[in-house]
């Protein structure tokens, strides 16, 4: 069940009105939590029970956590904790990946091993509730918080549907409060809801879906056949194509937690108007890379043990984060390539610290434009089908490489990409230090209604394309 479809919104709907009748909080929250479960036995009912297997796990690890007081108790059931949550991903996610290289490796070897086959289905949402319930027990770990009583709660926090199988990566000490009373959305919140769900819906089914991944499928489904021309038009349209897909989600997911009255924190503050690398990743996927900063790059020792630790610190992060969303070298290289990127912005910049408050436009128009070329580098590996052929991209968009005379773009569809990318351009760099909802308030009235108005019908006259969202598969 994804949001751009019949069946969720019908799904909502019917869930809205159960919602809103007058039971209890407990009643509301435990109708929430089976909800979730729902939504995500729409997938794969099986995976179900490995949901629930976790939350009772981690529950009960995190109050014999809270109980413990010898400093290597702690780190025992932290570290069991820390095996069973990691070895479960590792298997779903990495098995497969691992015994492949671990075959070819022995093969170089000249030793002929032939595994048996493995059939693993990767459980919708792995990555993302996983990080969840780890940051729980950390923090129980590092007493930042103390174990939540209620199980239901912390069930809701861990299967919540708006953002269960494609985040935002939620914290337990920005959720669980939010249970302990009855949320109850103001007309306000609720009419930002709507709102917030029509924008990731238009994103998703119409930037995303109808005008730039059709070009951006057509280049790297046959990179043999592209010419340089085609390597960027193709790049571009997938660097918008998956901002539109993934931020839509985002929107969306925000949004109908606006409806049922919870917050949820932004996941992206227009990325593509970042001034370096570090800003991009205070832009980018805000949950994920936040997530690293305080769960892996400052408990490696961040910038405290000197440059050359630090530049380790940045690379192994980024790595991390890269496999983070696939068992894949390509994956390893889009992390590879932002590691290095941070590094040599580091090193450029030293232990200068930005100045604060927003500088010129002119100034920063320049460093803005190179950011989001390079960041745009990044995702060919991303997007490519496989290693050899994000060389040839990489190749044929720095003059390296030729290809054939023939383009597969023509020329109005690569003005349709490129108009495409400069309205981001153009969106970002106005609103790169404006919140979204104050943008829209700015509105009169009247603008605000026929902007809705021109994107419901953009995507009704666009229903019926139910193609999948990209980090489902993450």
């Amino acid at each position: 069940m994804v949001f751009n479809s019949l069946s969720f919104l019908t799904f909502f709907a019917l869930f809205l009105a159960v919602h809103h009748l007058p039971f209890s909080w407990k009643v509301k929250k435990f109708n929430l939590l089976i909800a979730s479960y729902l939504f995500y036995a729409a997938w794969n009912p099986p995976f179900v029970l490995l949901l629930i297997g976790a939350a009772i796990v981690d529950y009960r690890l995190s109050h014999w956590l809270g109980r413990a007081e010898a400093p290597a108790t702690r780190r025992a059931i932290l570290i069991l904790s820390l095996t069973v949550n990691l070895g479960l991903l590792g298997y779903f996610k990495y098995g497969a990946f691992l015994l492949e290289n671990f075959t070819r490796l022995a093969g170089l070897a000249g030793v002929h091993y032939r595994p048996p086959e493995m059939s693993i289905v990767l459980p919708l949402g792995i990555s993302f509730y996983t990080f969840e319930t780890i940051s729980y027990l950390i923090d129980v770990y590092r007493r930042r918080i103390k174990p939540w009583d209620s199980f239901l709660d912390y069930s809701l926090f861990l299967t919540f549907f708006p953002h269960l199988v494609a985040g935002p990566i939620v914290r337990a000490d920005d959720f669980l409060p939010q249970c302990v009373e009855e949320r109850r959305p103001t007309r306000r919140q609720f009419g930002w809801g709507l709102t917030l769900i029509v924008l990731g819906l238009f994103e998703k089914m119409v930037l995303a879906d109808v005008l730039t991944a059709p070009y951006a499928d057509r280049v790297f489904d046959a990179v043999g056949s592209a010419t340089s021309f085609d390597a960027w038009i193709g790049t571009l349209a997938f660097s918008c194509q998956i901002y539109f897909d993934f931020a839509g989600y985002s929107t969306c997911a925000i949004g109908v937690a606006y409806c049922l009255g919870f917050v949820l924190k932004e996941n992206f503050h227009f990325p593509y108007a970042a001034a370096g690398f570090s800003d991009f990743w205070s832009r980018w996927h805000i949950s994920l890379s936040s997530w690293l900063r305080d769960y892996l790059y400052i408990p490696l020792g961040g910038n405290r043990r000197g440059p050359g630790r630090t530049y380790f610190n940045l690379m192994l992060t980024m790595l991390l984060g890269g496999m983070w969303h696939g068992a894949s070298w390509r994956f390893l290289a889009w992390g590879a390539m932002h590691g290095f990127y941070l590094v040599v912005e580091r090193l450029i910049r030293g232990d200068r610290k930005p100045a604060p408050g927003p500088r010129p436009f002119a100034a920063q128009a320049p460093l803005m434009l190179a950011t989001f070329v390079l960041v745009c580098l990044t995702w060919v590996p991303f997007r490519a089908t496989s290693f050899a052929d994000a060389l040839h991209v990489i190749r044929l968009m720095v003059g390296a490489a030729s290809g054939p005379t023939a383009r597969q773009i023509a020329l109005w569809q690569a003005a349709i990409v490129l108009a495409v990318t400069t309205g981001v351009l153009a969106t970002h760099w106005t609103l790169r230090d404006v919140r979204l909802e104050d943008a829209f308030r700015r509105l009169p009235w009247w603008a605000w209604s026929a902007l809705l108005a021109a994107m419901t019908i953009c995507l009704l006259l666009t229903s019926g394309n139910d193609r999948a969202f990209i980090y489902f598969q993450f």
